[in-house]
């Protein structure tokens, strides 16, 4: 047992020790990595379980989930709602950069006024962008005159530089910077549209079904962990190949001195050398 405990011994060397603590924060740094990705997973799963929940369920009055200045909660997402109002067409937005199917395109964005004044932001659906010297705006088929009962997912506001509303437009919709480049009171978050009632004469593209799939989280979390046993196990192999054979340095310095001296030539020149010295 001593003479098995004495060949592991090199194991509490400086090098080998700093080398084992090296390992230890790499498999650690690999496993909270590895967590990371399944707690992603958890919370894509838990807002794809919302989703389907919401997304194709009875429609309810959008002030039973929106209001002015209240931001959409998580749980509120992709809930189907129903507002009746008119179309401020004069208002028109585009959000810039959409492309479908590798096709250039932008969303078209009217704000619908509803019966108290207050304008909902209503993604009315994608336009391809055909013509850069047309401003989508008038290429854009209008919506209905009148009064319209429309329906629609809730989603909620985009935030930094990217909501900012210049030239007609933005790349991301936010309807606290639409009410305040428009001077309007609106309701927080926006809808995309699924219906018109009456219908216009020409439609949009509608919104594309909401993104339920899972991600690649679970086999990044997995080939995280991975990497963390084969860090340990890297070590231990090393461990045991010094245990076996000894140092590598120390390896290498005996296999060269035995080739040396095997080598005829090494040898000629060493005989040579020593009858100099000899004279």
């Amino acid at each position: 047992m001593g003479e098995w405990l004495a060949s592991w011994r090199f194991l509490l060397s400086r090098r080998w020790l700093l080398f084992f603590v090296a390992i230890v924060v790499l498999a650690c740094g690999t496993w909270w990595l590895g967590e990371w990705q399944f707690g992603r997973l958890d919370d894509r799963e838990a807002r794809n379980a919302v989703i389907e929940d919401n997304a194709h369920a009875d429609p309810v009055p959008v002030d039973e989930v929106l209001a002015p200045g209240d931001a959409v909660s998580s749980d509120e997402e992709y809930t189907v709602v129903e507002a009746t109002g008119s179309y401020d067409v004069d208002d028109t937005l585009i959000v810039r950069y959409r492309t479908r199917d590798g096709a250039p395109g932008v969303q078209v964005v009217v704000p619908l006024v509803t019966a108290d004044g207050t304008a909902l932001v209503v993604d009315r659906g994608w336009l391809p962008d055909e013509d850069p010297s047309v401003d989508p705006r008038d290429a854009a088929p209008p919506p209905p005159d009148g009064e319209v009962t429309i329906t629609g997912w809730v989603r909620a506001d985009g935030e930094g530089d990217s909501t900012e509303v210049s030239d007609g437009g933005m790349r991301a919709i936010s309807s606290e910077a639409i009410g305040d480049a428009l001077d309007r009171e609106v309701y927080g978050g926006f809808v995309e549209l699924l219906s018109e009632d009456p219908a216009p004469a020409e439609a949009l593209e509608p919104p594309e079904e909401p993104d339920t799939g899972e991600g690649p989280h679970f086999f990044y979390g997995l080939q995280w962990w991975f990497f963390g046993v084969l860090a340990l196990g890297g070590f231990g192999y090393l461990a045991w190949d010094e245990r076996k054979h000894g140092p590598r340095g120390e390896r290498r310095r005996s296999r060269t001195g035995s080739e040396r001296a095997g080598h005829p030539a090494i040898d000629r020149h060493h005989r040579a050398g020593d009858e100099g010295r000899g004279r």
